[in-house]
């Protein structure tokens, strides 16, 4: 509906402009039209509970409380990409409408100034608004407002101390529902006034099915191996995977996408450079090492995303010992740690490689 009105309200302006005298160009009314690009996220963000991936028991759940047009307070907590700010705005559109969707909920996240003094003004004052209006589709309209914190795991203790007496407060006009990735940064007294629900990790299976359905409807030219690859470098993070697919779309300028270009995008590293760094290591050589890592740093590759990429490799090595695989997993927690706490990549990476190179030439 708002789209529509809007649509009428663009395209009435030329007709204006002509009744007063001044001349329209001929093409504008053809630019009103023309649809904005929107990032694939956010076209192809499910619009209803139904369209949510891969999560049955938080679907099922919020579809009874639908029916019933009731809801409790929720707690969302799993891995990023996984459907969680996607399934309460989903349930959110279902429960008011459209028109009323604006009104009705309040949206915060880590880009907000989410500080006690927020919670106590801004979350405190829309939680005591009454609530009013019907939906025009004749529904009916549940007679509460939804106050959705995002990445709640990044608000100040404080800060969530404070919500617990406005979430009992104005319980009977308001709802809560918070999103983190980690439910152990919330403080126990929010988890126990919240449901908790565990968004799981897209299963391999979900992510190919939805990004082949976003290439067939975006006219791109992708063969299955490299929707799995696609699949495999994103995590389990079905954003990050669409966000990989359209900038490999832009890159390609419409050719077919290949497993060379989604590499560049994501910013992985090949993996012939890592089979050199195990050819290195392997000679038991330290000037063919040092060479190596400097030519690793000197193409940019992030120091964190060797690490990531080189546990993988060193955990499905079928030649290292278990010993050996523990003790070269021990030194990558220790270079993660350092690397976090900001120290030389080059210096981290040169210890690194010279541990894995002890153990391999050990193991021979």
């Amino acid at each position: 509906m708002q789209a529509f009105l809007k649509g009428t309200s663009v395209s009435a302006k030329p007709q204006l402009t002509k009744d007063r005298g001044t001349p329209a160009t001929a093409g504008s009314s053809g630019e009103t039209k023309k649809v904005k690009p929107v990032p694939w996220v956010e076209k192809y963000r499910p619009k209803c509970v139904d369209e949510v991936a891969f999560q049955e028991e938080v679907v099922a759940v919020l579809k009874k409380s639908l029916e019933g047009a009731d809801l409790p307070n929720l707690l969302f907590y799993g891995p990023p990409g996984t459907g969680k700010t996607s399934t309460i705005l989903a349930a959110a559109r279902e429960l008011f409408g459209p028109e009323l969707f604006r009104l009705r909920v309040l949206e915060l996240n880590a880009s907000d100034e989410r500080g006690i003094q927020v919670v106590r003004e801004k979350v405190k004052n829309f939680a005591q608004l009454t609530v009013s209006g019907s939906r025009s589709d004749g529904k009916p309209c549940p007679p509460f407002k939804i106050v959705i914190l995002d990445e709640a795991d990044s608000m100040t203790s404080a800060a969530q101390a404070a919500l617990r007496r406005t979430m009992e407060k104005e319980s009977k006009t308001t709802r809560f529902c918070l999103i983190c990735n980690y439910v152990s940064r919330i403080i126990e007294p929010l988890t126990s006034r919240c449901s908790k629900f565990r968004f799981k990790p897209l299963s391999d299976k979900i992510q190919q099915k939805r990004l082949l359905d976003i290439a067939e409807k975006e006219n791109v030219k992708i063969g299955n191996e490299e929707i799995a690859y696609l699949v495999k470098i994103s995590e389990g993070d079905l954003r990050k995977a669409i966000t990989f697919l359209q900038s490999a779309t832009r890159l390609t300028g419409g050719k077919e996408v290949s497993e060379d270009v989604i590499t560049d995008i994501a910013g992985v590293i090949p993996a012939a450079t890592i089979d050199g760094i195990f050819t290195a290591c392997h000679s038991g050589s330290f000037d063919k090492l040092e060479a190596v890592v400097k030519n690793l740093i000197d193409e940019g590759h992030a120091a964190t995303q060797l690490v990531n990429q080189l546990h993988d490799a060193i955990i499905e090595n079928e030649n290292l010992s278990d010993k050996h695989k523990s003790i070269i997993t021990e030194k990558l927690a220790e270079v993660d740690k350092c690397l976090a706490d900001g120290a030389d990549e080059h210096l981290q990476l040169m210890s690194l490689c010279a541990t894995v190179m002890q153990q391999l030439t050990q193991n021979c």
